[in-house]
């Protein structure tokens, strides 16, 4: 089991920094390209380097916040219980 471990941290090590190198480019390479360059292509526009993130930080702090209320809710019937 211990080289599934290994296998999995290393392939979301790889995502995340291809991600971060992505993101970096993105933000602070691509504005000072020339629109016209074919480099462009490969991006999506600049206003979605702002939308994406905060989407995904909302969506993380919801999925968050369910997962403490139901532990609060199970903690709770189990405590009326005993």
């Amino acid at each position: 089991m211990e080289l599934a471990d290994r296998a999995v941290g290393l392939l979301l090590s790889l995502i995340s920094i291809s991600i971060f190198t992505y993101f970096t480019f993105w933000v602070i390479i691509v504005p000072f390209v020339d629109s016209d360059h074919f480099v462009h292509q490969y991006f999506l526009p600049l206003e979605y380097a702002i939308i994406i993130p905060v989407f995904a930080g909302v969506a993380l702090l919801s999925l968050l916040s369910l997962f403490v209320g139901s532990v609060m809710l199970k903690s709770r019937k189990k405590n009326k219980k005993a």
